[in-house]
């Protein structure tokens, strides 16, 4: 019999750490150049601090289910009043990480900042109420749209359409107070831990419903109406971005659809450009629509097939 060879030890690391770190350097040094003009690196948002505020609004939102066990109807509001201040002073921080970052003169005195970050934050603590009573809309929406649903408590504790909806109340109104990047992390958790990506510039009614949920897509531009129910894989999209002349995407514009009051899309349908779709329609399981359709409409594979609806090979 052969004898095994022995294996050779590895006493010291094989790799160069200074070169590697080095070229990382160097790397970065030509990224910030870029990004930050010469100017001093200013201070970026946390994501971990991000995520740590959305988890405590979303407890002072929804004490008895997300708050610590235990909580007594005397102990209740302290906890939210507490929850709440915490979270807002580490948000006003990173409003103004925020504020500053997009200050790419540094022309903006500290100080203004500051006030800014602070109105910011104030106004966003007035909208909570608000924000609490579009969210018990969406979630009776959900308790009334399943048959499976037990409870009120089940949808808020189990469903992740209504835990994507939590997130994008709070993100879109930080997205409408300019504090667009950090509307952006917080939809971002949402849809890592959700599966549903809705983008936090998107308009969105009350008693809003997804069902199921997961690979729904929902864009900046979309504007949805009251008692809209959306199934799993919709996709609410632009149809096509325009560019300039040198061929770079044009940002901005109303580029996704409106989903009008009383809608109900199925599972894996897609909507896409800046189309309505009017109120009371239902849109059946994998239609793809890229032009208007008026009120009352019922729009399905089958019906597209045999009527003047055809287009793009039997989607509309």
């Amino acid at each position: 019999m052969s004898q095994q060879a022995e294996p050779r030890l590895v006493t010291e690391p094989s790799w160069d750490l200074g070169s590697i770190v080095s070229e990382l350097a160097g790397l970065r040094a030509i990224s910030q150049r870029r990004r930050y003009r010469g100017r001093p690196l200013p201070e970026l948002p946390s994501r971990e601090a991000v995520a740590g505020i959305v988890d405590a609004l979303v407890a002072a939102l929804y004490p008895r289910h997300f708050g610590p066990a235990g909580l007594s109807e005397e102990t209740l509001d302290v906890f939210v009043a507490d929850t709440i201040e915490q979270a807002l002073r580490r948000l006003r921080r990173e409003v103004r990480r925020e504020l500053r970052l997009g200050d790419l003169d540094g022309a903006i005195p500290h100080s203004e900042i500051d006030q800014q970050a602070l109105a910011i934050v104030a106004d966003f603590a007035h909208d909570l109420p608000r924000i609490r009573a579009l969210l018990d809309s969406d979630i009776r929406a959900a308790f009334d749209g399943d048959p499976a649903a037990k409870s009120l408590d089940e949808v808020v504790f189990c469903y992740p359409g209504v835990a994507a909806m939590v997130r994008h109340r709070i993100a879109h109104r930080l997205y409408t107070l300019n504090v667009t990047m950090l509307a952006r992390i917080v939809a971002e958790i949402a849809h890592a831990q959700t599966g549903i990506d809705i983008h936090p510039g998107a308009t969105i009614g009350e008693s809003f419903f997804i069902d199921h949920g997961t690979g729904v897509v929902i864009g900046e531009t979309a504007r949805i109406g009251r008692r809209v129910r959306l199934y799993q894989t919709v996709t609410l999209g632009a149809k096509r971005f325009e560019t300039d002349e040198q061929g770079r995407i044009i940002k901005g514009g109303d580029r996704h659809p409106i989903i009008e009051d009383d809608v109900v899309i199925y599972a894996g349908a897609t909507v896409l450009g800046r189309v309505t779709v009017g109120h009371g329609s239902s849109i059946g399981g994998g239609v793809w629509l890229t032009r208007s359709v008026p009120p009352n409409s019922v729009i399905t594979q089958a019906k597209a097939l045999s009527g003047d609806l055809v287009e793009n090979g039997g989607g509309i």
